[in-house]
């Protein structure tokens, strides 16, 4: 045992650039994972960042200087975000209120529908089952509702920290725009001379990872607005709030599509009943489903729609509860970058390999 892990030893840690790299990797773990609350304003800023990188860059390439296209195009986004928050949240806001108090009125037609079933059905549903489903369900509507009473609370002594995050990730997006070559340099000259495989991988990513984030909010905004404007002409209930759902739901892949699912379809349930509209309204979904998936998905995403859905789906799960949000929100970037190093380390082996024969 002792020998077969030396020999692992020697063939895969003997080279200084295999060395740095994975000590990069695993000092980005540690500070992300126990000091990431810390530098969350800093890590959202490197985010936004990435998005608005590329407008910059063309506006660069048309001859403006770096700092105005920087100025400019961080005017555009603050003007969006700003005509988000009074514009769209209210709305949304609105269909959340206006749907909680529908609420027990949905539950009523529940119960009277479950109630009617042992008369319809006596051979396959007994009365006790039913008591005891709308016993069940009743608790957990009430907790529902208490979970979004305290979320309630919790989201006013977050106001302060909403505060802070309006004022320094602005600030630091404008001087991550601005000084990208100086930080850049900087960073470099931090890290060990022997970095040719972290060079590799993180040119790689960095490639990647601004394509994902750019790609990703093409896909909320053509979803969400897509679904949106099926569920105004089909005259669904709460469209606006649906449809935000929907967009957002691609942040987490197939597992968000199937979630999302059952608010959308409880809703035109009780709107519509088990009626051709109901029905129209789910083939309508699942096409739009379809074309994110098959058409815009690829289309986005042509290297990350490389990797295997159960590559995807584990990635998920596993940064997802390791950093929450942003670890879903990062999954398949994360699993590119797993296997980006994972090639890096088996090219760097053959190249040893050769070298080594070639030497002797």
């Amino acid at each position: 045992m002792v020998d077969m892990f030396n020999r692992w030893y020697k063939r895969r840690l003997s080279d200084p650039h295999v060395v740095t790299l994975i000590s990069i990797l695993v000092a980005s773990f540690v500070v992300i994972y126990f000091f990431g609350h810390l530098i969350a304003p800093l890590l959202v800023a490197v985010v936004l960042a990435y998005l608005l990188e590329w407008p910059v860059t063309r506006l660069v390439r048309l001859g403006l200087p770096r700092t105005g296209s920087v100025i400019l195009v961080l005017l555009v986004f603050l003007s969006l975000m700003v005509w988000a928050l009074f514009g769209l949240v209210p709305i949304v806001w609105h269909q959340v209120s206006n749907l909680v108090n529908d609420v027990p009125t949905m539950f009523n037609d529940l119960q009277h529908f479950l109630s009617t079933l042992p008369d319809r059905y006596p051979d396959l549903v007994q009365p006790h089952l039913v008591v005891e489903l709308m016993n069940t369900l009743r608790e957990k509507v009430l907790g529902l509702g208490e979970t979004v009473v305290k979320g309630s609370l919790s989201s006013l002594v977050s106001l302060a920290t909403l505060g802070v995050y309006l004022i320094l990730v602005p600030l630091l997006m404008f001087f991550l725009l601005k000084d990208k070559t100086l930080l850049l340099a900087m960073c470099s000259n931090l890290l060990p001379k022997n970095r040719r495989l972290t060079s590799r991988v993180s040119a790689e990513m960095n490639e990647q990872i601004s394509n994902y984030i750019r790609g990703k909010v093409i896909e909320i905004l053509v979803v969400g607005i897509a679904t949106y404007l099926v569920f105004v002409v089909m005259d669904l209930r709460y469209a606006v709030l649906l449809g935000v759902l929907v967009g957002l739901s691609v942040l987490i892949p197939y597992i968000g599509a199937a979630a999302v699912t059952v608010p959308v379809a409880i809703v035109a349930l009780f709107q519509w009943g088990v009626t051709p509209e109901f029905w129209w309204l789910l083939i309508a979904y699942g096409v739009i489903q379809a074309l994110d998936g098959n058409v815009l998905v690829p289309v986005l995403f042509s290297e990350a729609v490389n990797l295997h859905p159960v590559a995807i789906i584990v990635a998920v799960l596993v940064f997802g509860g390791l950093w929450g949000f942003w670890g879903v929100f990062f999954a398949i970037p994360l699993a590119t970058l797993v296997k980006a190093v994972w090639h890096a380390l088996q090219t760097e082996e053959g190249h040893l390999v050769i070298t080594t024969s070639k030497s002797k």
